[in-house]
């Protein structure tokens, strides 16, 4: 188990890397977010909020913003939960 803890942490680590955005905004509303929620992420959590850092980066500033609905393909539950708690942070 603790070996289990242990990677969710480093992994944990390294999605706060990946999560640095090219665009202000988006980096700004993350960034809370992962001050906020990050450190209680589960492992399925991370894989949704890793999908939606794919999207390009005016892409997802339009989900963030509300201006935008998820695309086919993200549509699914543990995507649009995480949206729902990005926007909501």
């Amino acid at each position: 188990m603790i070996q289990e803890a242990s990677d969710l942490s480093l992994a944990r680590k390294r999605l706060r890397w990946r999560a640095r955005r090219g665009l202000l905004e988006n980096d700004l509303l993350i960034t809370r977010f992962l001050e906020s929620h990050g450190d209680r992420m589960t492992s399925d959590q991370m894989i949704s909020f890793e999908a939606l850092l794919d999207l390009p980066e005016n892409e997802l500033l339009d989900l963030l913003l509300e201006r935008q609905q998820l695309p086919a393909g993200l549509d699914v539950s543990g995507v649009r939960e995480m949206l729902n708690r990005l926007r909501n942070i």
